[in-house]
C-alpha cells in the first residue's frame, strides 16, 4: 500500500461509523474558526477590547492543552464511544451557554468548558478513525485532515452568515450541529475495544521522553504560535465586516483543506516529509512577514495564502505525532497535543499585547520568527524524526518507516 494514496478507494470507502465520527469532527473543527469573522462584533457587543476578546482562543486552547492529559485516562476506562459522546455533550452545553453571555468574562469561561469537550472529542476521534477506517492509517489520517480542513473552511463561513444577524447565533448554531453529531455517533458508532492497559495521567508526559516525539511537539509548538497569530489576530488587522472576513477565512480554509489532503501527500512522496515540512515553515514565515507589512489587499492575499502552508504542516505534523515514537497512538497524540496547544493559547493573548507595546507589525514579526524556529528544530533533530523506531503491535511498518523516509 502506498502510504500517500489519496484516492477514492483509499479514503471514501469507509464504514458508517467512520463517516459519523468524521462528520462530527468537521463541526468540532468549525468551532475553532467560528469566532474569527465575529471577533470585532463580539468586542463591540460586549464593550470589550481586542485583547479581551482574544481570550476566547486563550481559554479554549489552554483548557484543551491541559485536558490532553485526561483524554487517554478517560477513554481507556469508559471506552472511545462514551468519551466521544461526553465530549460532544460538553460542547453542546457550553456552546449554547456561550450564546447567552452578557459579559466577555462569561463568554471566555464558557469557551473554556467548550475547550474541555473539544479535547475529549477531537483526540479520541482521531484514534477512533484510525482504528476503524478502511485502507490503513494513511487513509485515516487524510480523512481526519479532510475533516479538519473542511471544518476550518466552513467555520468562518458559518460564523459570518449567522453572525451578521447577531454574534450570538454562531454559538447556538454550533450547539445545534454538535447535537446532530451526538445523535449520529449514538446511532452509527459501536463501542470500540478498550485498550489492554489503562492509560495513566502521566503516560502522555512519559511519552514525551522519546526524542522524536518531543522534537515533533516542540517544533509544532513554535508553528502553532504562528498559526494562531494568523487565525486570532489577523481579523482585527483586516477590520472587515463579518461577511467579508468570513469570505477571506473561507478561502483560507479551502486552501488548507486542499493542501492538507491532496498536495501534502504528493509532496511528501516526492521530497520527503521533513524537507516538505521545513520548506513549508520557512514559506509560512515569509508569508506572515509580508502580511504584517503589506497594505490591506496584500494582507488579505497573504492571509488566504497562509492556508496552503498551514494545510501542508498540519498533515505532516499529525503523521509525525502518530508514527515517530513507539508509544501507543492515543498516548503519543495526547503528549504531542499537550505541548502544541499551549502555543495556540499563548498567541491570541500575546499578539494584541505585543501590538500595544510596539506596533501592529511586530506581532507578525514574532510569528515569522516562531515559524523559522519550528523549521530549525526539524533540521537539527532530523535524525530523531526519521530513524525507524521499534514497532508496537498493530503498527504497520510502512507507517513507521516509509512515511518518514527522507
Amino acid at each position: 500500500m502506498d502510504p500517500f494514496d489519496a484516492s477514492a478507494d483509499g479514503i471514501l470507502r469507509q464504514p458508517k461509523a467512520v463517516w459519523a465520527t468524521a462528520g462530527a469532527s468537521v463541526v468540532a473543527f468549525m468551532g475553532i474558526g467560528l469566532v474569527d469573522p465575529i471577533l470585532p462584533s463580539i468586542a463591540k457587543g460586549l464593550d470589550a477590547s481586542a485583547g479581551q476578546v482574544s481570550l476566547l482562543f486563550t481559554s479554549y486552547f489552554l483548557i484543551t492543552a491541559l485536558a490532553m492529559l485526561v483524554t487517554g485516562f478517560v477513554s481507556s476506562r469508559i471506552g472511545g464511544r462514551r468519551t466521544l459522546l461526553l465530549g460532544l455533550a460538553f460542547v453542546v452545553v457550553f456552546a449554547g451557554l456561550a450564546g447567552t453571555s452578557d459579559t466577555v468574562g462569561q463568554l471566555v469561561g464558557y469557551r473554556a468548558g467548550w475547550g474541555l469537550g473539544n479535547a475529549l472529542f477531537v483526540s479520541t476521534a482521531l484514534a477512533v478513525i484510525v482504528g476503524a477506517a478502511a485502507g490503513g492509517s494513511a487513509a485515516a489520517i487524510l480523512l481526519y485532515e479532510s475533516a479538519l480542513g473542511l471544518g476550518m473552511a466552513c467555520g468562518p463561513l458559518l460564523g459570518a452568515l449567522l453572525g451578521d444577524a447577531s454574534w450570538r447565533y454562531p454559538f447556538f448554531g454550533t450547539a445545534f450541529l454538535m447535537a446532530i453529531g451526538f445523535l449520529c455517533i449514538t446511532v452509527f458508532l459501536k463501542e470500540q475495544p478498550k485498550p489492554a492497559r489503562r492509560t495513566s495521567l502521566l503516560d502522555p508526559l512519559r511519552a514525551l521522553g522519546h526524542g522524536g516525539l518531543a522534537s515533533a511537539a516542540i517544533s509544532a509548538f513554535f508553528y502553532n504560535y504562528t498559526f494562531f497569530t494568523v487565525l486570532a489576530f489577523t481579523p482585527f488587522v483586516l477590520n472587515m465586516s463579518p461577511y467579508k472576513s468570513g469570505a477571506v477565512f473561507f478561502a483560507w480554509g479551502v486552501l488548507l483543506a486542499v493542501f492538507s489532503v491532496l498536495v501534502a501527500p504528493r509532496m511528501q512522496k516526492r521530497f520527503g516529509s521533513l524537507k516538505v515540512l521545513g520548506g513549508s515553515l520557512v514559506l509560512l514565515a515569509a508569508d506572515v512577514l509580508v502580511l504584517g507589512y503589506g497594505d490591506h489587499t496584500t494582507a488579505i492575499v497573504c492571509t488566504i495564502l497562509s492556508g496552503a502552508f498551514i494545510g501542508v504542516n498540519n498533515t505532516v505534523y499529525t503523521e509525525l505525532a502518530l508514527g515517530v515514537s513507539d508509544a501507543p497512538r492515543p498516548v503519543a497524540s495526547a503528549g504531542y497535543n499537550f505541548v502544541r496547544w499551549f502555543a495556540a493559547a499563548a498567541a491570541p493573548y500575546f499578539a494584541p499585547k505585543i501590538e500595544e507595546w510596539t506596533d501592529v507589525h511586530i506581532p507578525f514579526v514574532v510569528a515569522a520568527v516562531t515559524a523559522v524556529l519550528g523549521a530549525v528544530v526539524v533540521v537539527v533533530r532530523r535524525r530523531a524524526l526519521t530513524l525507524p523506531q521499534v514497532l508496537e503491535p498493530g503498527h504497520a511498518t510502512e507507517d513507521k518507516v516509509t512515511v518518514f523516509a527522507d
